[in-house]
């Protein structure tokens, strides 16, 4: 893992502060604020638990990152550092793999806030709403990575600053402070069939669903490669940002599940609306709404750079054609741009056609990506700590715990992958990633026709 120098012809217009607050904001979506009710369901309140496995697995991941990201910062991260482990192929694959991921997520991301908005104004179709918001963050990136990076920041500052003062009132409401019609305690993490009335297959149902509520964190390896201190930047976010998140995550639904009975209909639907349902907070239908309108805004807005910046990687690799490197005065990779948001132009025609359709068949092929994308990212970790300290090389940052913990790491994602596949809906779009990706590598390999250097770092 030797340093190389960053692209030159990207800017570092990204501030510490910036890359902390993306890897916050990358954290707490749609899928916390909307899909750990599912979570909750499944798992009572031991779902806790779930999250906790989660969370470490995600800290470990991103600690395996920034120990890369500091030897070697680049805008193909984890997609570079694979080619380096094992071959070109593999880091063509992984790159080209979390591409699509993204481009169909941008989609996914700005059908979903269009779904919500199109009903505060039923005259302006969810297609319009698509478009603008399309044509509104497209243009945000390719003002700059400075504009990109204030963008994400006030969107990631509205998203803590609504979980922390969704925390601050439901302590208030737990300790008595603020009084409800019937008393609240903690009665409910026990009540109801008991902690954990799914026992542990229950626990580990729910640690499906929420490992892929972590997904978007990744985006800060490749962020500090456009950083004035890329190795310094990452290390500072990675140690404080981590564990604000499992402290958010952990914090929110201790609230939720000690607010509301787990097996309420309500958690279900929408959990942060019906934990504030029972605090009594008016307007709490609309306020949700605007915070996963700005989840999924702010989501999309990463997506568009992590997209471009991993697509411009692979054309410097000559993993992709060269034009998507062409590079702007602003530092705008403006074609890598264009293309990752073009799938999404095409889902503006294709919700003006199939509105409710469109979007669930993309999101099951790529449903299963984030655990192939982690698993690709302990693996390289393994490979490459190995050979530098082999060959004695100095590392500014040092994952603890090596190789034990790596090794348990890559171990525990295939104990969730074992359990998925016990699940119908889970094994359906395993196996719809892991025949993408298969297609991928094959089309990779085909493309590098199994040249004599495929070994060689990439």
């Amino acid at each position: 893992m030797s340093a190389v120098k960053a692209p030159e012809q990207l800017h570092a217009g990204l501030t510490q502060r910036q890359i902390s607050m993306m890897g916050l904001g990358g954290a707490i979506g749609a899928g916390l604020f909307v899909g750990s009710g599912q979570a909750i369901s499944i798992a009572g309140p031991a779902v806790l638990v779930s999250y906790l496995i989660a969370g470490t697995v995600i800290i470990v991941i991103m600690a395996m990152l920034a120990e890369m990201v500091a030897a070697n910062p680049s805008s193909g991260a984890f997609s570079t550092f694979a080619g380096q482990a094992m071959g070109r192929s593999a880091g063509s694959t992984l790159g080209w793999l979390y591409w699509v991921q993204l481009v169909v997520v941008i989609a996914a991301e700005a059908t979903g806030a269009a779904a919500i908005t199109a009903g505060w104004v039923p005259a302006f179709p969810q297609w319009a709403w698509v478009l603008s918001f399309v044509v509104i963050l497209t243009g945000a990136n390719l003002l700059g990575v400075r504009n990109y990076g204030r963008f994400e920041y006030w969107f990631a500052v509205i998203k803590v600053a609504a979980i922390i003062a969704f925390l601050a009132f439901g302590a208030l409401v737990l300790a008595g402070v603020i009084p409800t019609p019937e008393p609240v305690g903690f009665a409910n993490l026990a009540a109801h069939g008991g902690f954990a009335p799914g026992g542990m297959a229950g626990i580990a149902a729910a640690v499906l669903i929420v490992i892929f509520s972590f997904g978007g964190t990744e985006v800060v390896s490749i962020a500090a490669a456009e950083s004035k201190d890329p190795a310094g930047n990452i290390k500072r976010v990675v140690k404080s940002v981590m564990l604000r998140i499992l402290f958010f995550y952990l914090g929110s639904i201790l609230v939720i599940v000690a607010l509301v009975p787990w097996n309420d209909p309500a958690v279900a639907e929408g959990p942060f609306a019906a934990a504030l349902d029972v605090m009594h907070i008016p307007g709490v239908g609309f306020m949700m709404n605007a915070v996963v309108v700005v989840a999924l805004l702010s989501a999309m807005n990463a997506n568009i750079y992590g997209s471009s910046r991993m697509l411009y990687s692979l054309g410097q690799r000559k993993l992709a054609p060269r034009a998507v490197t062409h590079v702007t005065g602003k530092g705008v990779p403006a074609k890598s741009v264009i293309s990752s948001v073009s799938f999404s132009f095409l889902a503006v025609g294709l919700n003006w056609i199939w509105p409710d359709a469109v979007m669930p068949i993309l999101l099951n092929v790529v449903g299963s990506t984030i655990i192939v994308i982690w698993a690709f990212i302990a693996v390289t970790q393994l490979i490459l700590r190995r050979r530098a300290d082999r060959d004695g090389a100095h590392l500014p940052l040092r994952l603890w715990g090596f190789p034990g913990l790596s090794i348990a790491t890559i171990v525990l994602l295939a104990a969730i992958v074992a359990i998925a596949m016990t699940d119908p809906a889970a094994r359906t779009q395993l196996l719809l990633t892991g025949g993408l990706t298969a297609a991928i590598w094959v089309i990779s390999k085909i493309a590098l026709r199994d040249e004599s250097g495929d070994s060689a770092d990439a």
